[in-house]
């Protein structure tokens, strides 16, 4: 009888800690699991919040490309792939886990952030998939830095 009250106790706990992890009923989810709060506010100062091409969440632009630019011609929400075939590929590449990795039965796709690097242009970021490995790869942050010094990490 004590392994069935046990066995309760720590399905019931379990549970609780799932729920616990659940967004607050102030914040929306924009389809991918990322939230997206109705008053976003910019991570930099200068940086201003910009719908994503199909308007399903807001990603930051951080300074102004110039015209003409490579950055100039992208758009907040558009796959590494579709950037890459547009601009061609980046300088380098960072990845790095979010403190959403470590949410418990967290299934969005922004538990890692993928950053990329143009010389001379600056730095774009993108969702960098769920824990499991899927998902990803929306541009999220475009960071206009033609002298460098555009890395977050």
């Amino acid at each position: 009888m004590a392994g069935k009250a046990t066995w309760a106790a720590l399905s019931t706990l379990a549970l609780l800690i799932g729920c616990a992890g659940q967004q607050q009923a102030s914040t929306t989810t924009d389809g991918t699991g990322t939230a997206a709060t109705a008053s976003a506010a910019p991570s930099t100062p200068g940086g201003r919040m910009v719908k994503s091409r199909d308007g399903r969440y807001e990603g930051e632009l951080i300074g102004t490309p110039a015209p003409g630019s490579r950055f100039a011609k992208l758009q907040i929400g558009m796959t590494m792939e579709e950037v890459s075939t547009l601009i061609g590929a980046p300088d380098n590449m960072i990845r790095h886990e979010t403190g959403k990795r470590w949410i418990p039965f967290y299934f969005g796709n922004d538990a890692q952030r993928l950053q990329v690097i143009y010389r001379n242009e600056g730095c774009l970021t993108y969702t960098g998939g769920n824990v499991f490995g899927g998902g990803g790869s929306e541009l999220i942050r475009i960071t206009v830095a033609p002298r460098g010094g555009c890395l977050d990490t």
